[in-house]
């Protein structure tokens, strides 16, 4: 089984790409691919620097991106939104969307794609550029998105879940409290709370993207997948455990388990932990787990009565 341990340096953000007719102030950096072991996922880490811009493009391939740092221009769909921490964004499949930062600070934000773009003089393109923006025009024109807006598409906003005992504690009236239903909610289980941020429900087709949040004493036991999975860790210690091998996972490191690679977290330390968690292709609408220890004591009962026979 194929899986990958990394840690993101962000120093390459001091080494921007030279600048382009489609791109400035740009660096990135692969975290999972081909490289890795990865069919289907492509993950890096992207810093735009100040005065950094990507121009207008579409791609034959759906990306997520999650901003981690700063401030990010996206123009999508005809909008200009300004972007924060904590903000995610989906470009379907042939969507035009552009890039920029004309904040002070360089931004940092993980992108997701798939299937896995082409390699540069590859056999055939898969992005295709226009012209580049005005970045003046293009900051002029961007607003904070309003997340309650019914109409709003494509961006969201998620910083991750406090507490889980306060956070699904009831503190408001009933009647005139924020909206909440199936498309807010948060799966809580055995001290883990996930709250989907990209999904089929969001646009997706391809890829999921989502934040974990783990109680102390919070554990998923070992077990595999049939797609692909990467983690980006954002807070805490954890441990994990990866086809048998021990890992102590930290702020900045990454991971990432293949198609069967057995994995399992547990948070055996004094603090709540935190990641973004993406997978590719989109899980199966059942038996997207299968936990190892289950299928054992099936082994083990089925062996226990053929052996009373």
């Amino acid at each position: 089984m194929v899986h990958h341990v990394g840690h993101i340096d962000w120093s390459f953000a001091e080494r921007p790409g030279p600048s382009t007719t489609t791109a400035s102030g740009l660096a990135r950096l692969p975290l999972v691919g081909p490289a890795q072991g990865a069919v289907h996922t492509d993950l890096a880490a992207v810093a735009l620097l100040p005065g950094g811009w990507l121009a207008p493009h579409v791609h034959a391939f759906e990306e997520a991106l999650y901003v981690l740092e700063g401030e990010l221009l996206l123009e999508l769909g005809g909008l200009v939104h300004r972007l924060a921490a904590g903000d995610y964004a989906l470009f379907p499949t042939g969507l035009r969307h552009a890039l920029g930062n004309t904040g002070a600070t360089t931004t940092r934000l993980l992108s997701l794609a798939s299937p896995q773009r082409m390699a540069p003089g590859g056999p055939r393109r898969d992005t295709f550029f226009e012209p580049a923006q005005n970045l003046a025009a293009m900051d002029a024109a961007a607003v904070r998105p309003l997340f309650e807006d019914p109409t709003l598409r494509l961006v969201g906003h998620y910083d991750g879940s406090g507490p889980q005992l306060e956070t699904l504690r009831i503190k408001d009236a009933a009647r005139g409290r924020a909206s909440a239903g199936r498309d807010t909610a948060l799966v809580v289980y055995s001290g883990i709370s996930v709250k989907m941020l990209v999904d089929h429900a969001f646009g997706a087709d391809h890829v999921t993207m989502f934040t974990v949040d783990y109680e102390i004493g919070g554990a998923a036991q070992a077990h595999d997948h049939p797609f692909e999975e990467a983690y980006v860790f954002l807070a805490g210690e954890i441990e994990g455990e990866i086809d048998g091998t021990h890992y102590t996972f930290r702020p900045g490191d990454v991971a990432f388990a293949g198609v069967g690679s057995v994995h399992g977290f547990y948070n055996t330390g004094s603090e709540r932990v935190r990641w973004i968690e993406t997978q590719a292709p989109q899980p199966p609408a059942r038996h997207s787990y299968r936990w190892v220890r289950d299928w054992e004591r099936y082994e083990e009962a089925r062996r226990a009565e053929e052996e009373t026979r």
